[in-house]
Order: C-alpha cells, then sequence, then structure tokens
C-alpha cells in the first residue's frame, strides 16, 4: 500500500474552488506513478526498455468534494495481479480522513512501440506480488 499527499492548487478548481471531477483521475495516476517510483519502479526507464502500462478501464465513484487547499492523500494498493495486468483500488481522503473518491483501474502491460500487450516483466511481477 502507498500513500502520497497532494495539495489542491487553484488550477485544480472550477470557478467555485471545488475540485473539477477529472482532476481526481490525475491525482489517482500520480498516486500510482509514486507507488511504482517508492517500489523502485521508474516508468521512464520502463519506456526505455519497451514497455509501458496502459489503462484499460476505470470505475471512480466521486463521494465529496475536494477544495482549494486542501490536503489530500492518495491511497493506492493492487487488488488483483496477473500475467499481464494488474487492477488497483484508490482512494482520496482530505485533512479530515473524509472519503472524497474511490477508484478501480485495470491497468494493462504493452511493448510499447509496437502498441501490443506482453506480460509484465518477471522482475517486476515479483516486486508486486512482495507488496500484494
Amino acid at each position: 500500500m502507498s500513500n502520497l499527499t497532494v495539495r489542491v492548487y487553484y488550477e485544480d478548481t472550477d470557478a467555485g474552488g471545488i475540485v473539477y471531477y477529472a482532476n481526481y483521475l490525475k491525482f489517482f495516476e500520480r498516486g500510482r506513478t509514486e507507488w511504482l517510483r517508492a517500489l523502485g519502479i521508474n516508468q521512464s526507464s520502463l519506456l526505455e526498455q519497451n514497455i509501458g502500462f496502459v489503462v484499460l478501464k476505470v470505475e471512480m465513484n466521486n463521494i465529496a468534494s475536494a477544495k482549494l487547499d486542501d490536503l489530500l492523500n492518495v491511497n493506492t494498493e493492487i487488488s488483483q495481479l496477473k500475467a499481464a495486468s494488474l487492477v488497483f483500488s484508490q482512494k482520496i481522503t482530505n485533512q479530515k480522513q473524509q472519503l472524497l473518491a474511490n477508484l478501480v483501474v485495470r491497468v494493462a502491460c504493452i511493448k510499447s512501440r509496437e502498441a501490443k500487450p506482453c506480460g509484465i516483466p518477471k522482475t517486476i511481477l515479483g516486486v508486486f506480488k512482495s507488496v500484494s
């Protein structure tokens, strides 16, 4: 499990100071990226090896609103791991621990240049298995 803290900036909000719904997807993406980085998996290095991860499916529930200057916690964990894909369960809470949004996302491994599915490299799969 991984946690990332992000602050809501003006650019994240609508005219009323409320986080625009699509920006939650950006926060969730950052959570997954930083989770990988914490495990020693750098996406730019993967791309150099012709490996990438693409989103296949997203289910997001918006429960409450985040506001300008809020500190948000993005929680990320693997809920399902297969040979060529994985499912993340994520949630965003505010500084009061109030649940604001949750997300389930299926991500597949691909050969980047060919845009073709492939198995998750064994070294990475081993890292994923050790934390799930």
